[in-house]
């Protein structure tokens, strides 16, 4: 499967717009360009500075307008912040009304137990509410990014790193390859068209494309892969393949195998594989035709080699070129 061709799946594709759009959304607006702006906090959200700084001029507002119950609301607005600010300006050589700091003092330990006054929520304050949906976002995000790697982007990796030299050989066989000009034949040119390669040793071969018209609109999706495997050990001796056409219109995915000569020729492996899909012979040159309601796919075996050894003759393949071409297929009017 090329990258490319996953970015195109429209779910793919929307999910990617989705992490995109949270990322910019909240990271580059919503902290870079335009962060929250805190406005009317209470005194508790003050730092220690500024906390002490609001007990001086409420001590100096008492000893002016000497309150109690307005000195003690005063007080209890800091939060847990009072005790330390009330330490801080006693402790506070600069201090010039001792007696008026130890008066205050005095009135709202007697007054009232020190707690926290409720407030409302300062405007700009995340609530409990948003910060469960930050964390679900969160997790969503992190299971589409797994869900992802582990579906798309592992397979990849798994294919290149472990065999890597095949995948690497296929790929060059693969641009090596000419397709098919139906034009130039005067026939009319497919809307899609795609050319893949297996190489012995890359256990992993399993390509699909998406299908598209000239649009843009998504039609569907066709690929190959392994059907079949015969013998033991590595790498795998592939005997079959499974050609595969999906129609978005359609309910179904149609499914033909491509066997080997003695895949073909044995019934037991015939009747097993006849099971997933219409069984065809490889040969070089062949044409295998797959249809769903609105399409048409035309899967052509541009090159083949049989491997070499201890396993049955022509049992399984060194390598594979297969062209597949896609049309509109033309539905009669009823």
């Amino acid at each position: 499967m090329k990258i490319l061709d996953i970015f195109k799946k429209p779910l793919i594709a929307a999910l990617l717009a989705f992490i995109a759009g949270l990322l910019i959304g909240l990271v580059v607006l919503g902290w870079g360009l335009w962060p929250v702006q805190w406005k009317d906090a209470d005194p508790s959200y003050l730092n220690a500075d500024y906390a002490a700084d609001y007990l001086r001029m409420a001590v100096d507002s008492y000893r002016v307008y000497p309150d109690d119950m307005l000195a003690i609301q005063r007080y209890q607005a800091l939060g847990s912040l009072g005790p330390a600010a009330m330490d801080a300006i006693v402790a506070d050589p600069r201090t010039a009304d001792m007696n008026a700091i130890l008066n205050f003092k005095d009135v709202v330990q007697a007054g009232a137990v020190i707690t926290p006054v409720p407030t409302d929520q300062p405007a700009g304050e995340p609530s409990s509410a948003m910060s469960i949906a930050i964390i679900v976002i969160i997790l969503v995000l992190v299971g589409v990014v797994g869900f992802f790697l582990f579906k798309y982007l592992l397979p990849l990796f798994r294919r290149f790193s472990t065999d890597g030299s095949a995948a690497r050989r296929a790929q060059d066989l693969t641009n090596q390859s000419q397709m098919t000009d139906y034009e130039a034949m005067g026939e009319e040119p497919p809307i899609a068209q795609f050319m893949t390669t297996y190489v012995l040793g890359d256990d992993l071969f399993d390509d699909s494309f998406s299908i598209e018209a000239q649009s843009g609109e998504f039609l569907g999706e066709c690929g190959i892969g392994i059907s079949e495997t015969i013998g033991v050990g590595d790498p795998k001796k592939v005997t079959a393949f499974e050609v595969w056409l999906f129609d978005k219109n359609d309910i179904q995915t149609v499914t033909k195998v491509l066997m080997s000569a003695h895949a073909f020729n044995d019934p037991a492996t015939f009747q097993r594989l006849e099971a997933k899909g219409e069984p065809f012979l490889i040969e070089p040159g062949k044409q295998v035709v797959l249809e769903t309601k609105a399409l048409q796919l035309v899967a052509v075996v541009s090159d083949m080699e049989y491997a070499e050894g201890p396993l049955p003759d022509k049992s399984h393949f060194e390598r594979l070129t297969l062209e597949l071409a896609v049309w509109p297929k033309v539905v009669a009017p009823e």
